[in-house]
């Protein structure tokens, strides 16, 4: 069996089995959490004691209509307490939804052949990498050196084509924080305001990672391109220093906590992404945390900043895509899977970060380093 479908079944297995494990975890706490409630919960206990003086106590449920639909409502104690703790079965398989669909695509690719399946594979690939803390641009290197994929000749085997599935993820990008974007471009003039000042903290955020990307950013392609050794070094170093300050910091501070310094700090965090192993979404929620932002603010701050310098890299290199490429269906193809993708990693990332540390992902890092290692020498 080839080398790379050992290491995709690893990490699929991998991510089964801690997804099962999280699921089991959470129903557990969820079940101690409700016996609990009641004695280290205020503002709980003291909506009971409304429930218990203002709702009958005879009948169960009480329909209303509200805007031509009908909504039931707990009318006891009881039932407000059955409701929290046994959710609605349908939000749960609403949220496995993201699940399937990562899972159909993943199938998708592995029925499709030639360069059908490169494109798929790789707009996954960017899709997951360009806004989970694991670097995308070394996954795109590593993919096709474990998978193969060694055609010099090849479009898709190609760096253009590498930042081509970035506009995948940038659309990801405007359907997510699109509306933030003009909201803070119309407030850029009231620069005292909340929305002004984050908008040219945003701007200088992004001046150290577009000056270095510009300067560097044919260099390091050309360079690390065949160096797996040092991109195993930065994944793994990476995932160490992400987990001890995620650990370490304190979750304290929200957008509108962020000062000038604070701004120009994470910016140069960024301009370290043109490493690949690094990852521009880790290195700025590493810095973020480490400066006292909550994760979820540290992902949201990042994401928000990831905007300007991945248009700015998009549009530069378009000039770099032969229009034959255009015409092929497997680029539009990779296109549209690291948008899907992409929307499925943001969406999941913001959720997750709310109750949940990055441990996951410095294992991941540092599990994906000992295996590059490993083929390396193996294939040596």
């Amino acid at each position: 069996m080839h080398t790379g479908w050992i290491a995709a079944g690893c990490v699929g297995v991998a991510a089964l089995g801690t997804l099962l494990y999280r699921s089991y975890k959470r129903e557990t706490l969820a079940t101690e959490g409700q016996q609990q409630h009641r004695a280290t919960t205020p503002r709980l206990v003291e909506k009971l004691a409304q429930l218990r003086g203002t709702m009958p106590p005879v009948r169960k449920t009480d329909s209303l209509k509200h805007k031509g639909r009908l909504m039931n409502r707990p009318t006891t104690v009881a039932d407000a307490d059955a409701a929290v703790a046994h959710p609605p079965r349908v939000s749960r398989w609403f949220s496995s939804i993201p699940l399937v669909i990562l899972l159909a695509l993943v199938v998708l690719a592995l029925l499709l052949r030639g360069d059908y399946r490169i494109a798929t594979t790789l707009g996954i690939v960017q899709g997951l990498g360009e806004f989970l803390p694991i670097s995308s641009s070394a996954h795109l290197i590593i993919t096709p050196w474990l998978f193969g994929w060694n055609d010099p000749n090849s479009f898709f085997n190609s760096q253009a084509y590498d930042v081509a599935l970035h506009a995948g993820t940038l659309l990801a990008l405007l359907g997510f924080f699109g509306r933030d974007w003009i909201r803070l471009v119309f407030s850029a003039h009231k620069p005292q305001t909340t929305d002004g000042r984050l908008f040219w903290l945003l701007v200088l955020a992004s001046l150290p990672g577009a000056a270095i990307g510009y300067v560097l950013d044919k260099y390091a392609a050309d360079f690390f391109r065949d160096k797996e050794l040092i991109i195993a070094a930065a994944l793994g170093i990476m995932g160490v220093i992400l987990y001890y300050v995620d650990l370490k910091a304190p979750q304290r501070d929200e957008l509108e906590h962020i000062s000038w310094p604070k701004a120009l700090s994470v910016g140069m965090a960024q301009a370290l992404a043109f490493i690949p192993g690094v990852s521009r979404s880790g290195s700025t929620m590493t810095m973020s945390r480490a400066l006292g932002l909550k994760r979820e603010t540290a992902a949201r701050f990042s994401f928000l900043m990831s905007m300007p310098i991945t248009f700015g890299a998009v549009l530069l290199k378009l000039k770099d895509i032969e229009g034959a490429a255009l015409r092929l269906p497997a680029f539009w193809l990779g296109i549209g899977v690291s948008f899907v993708v992409g929307v499925l990693a943001i969406g999941f990332l913001l959720q997750y970060l709310r109750r949940n540390s990055f441990l996951p992902f410095a294992i991941y890092r540092i599990g994906l380093a000992a295996l590059i290692v490993v083929v390396y020498f193996l294939r040596s």
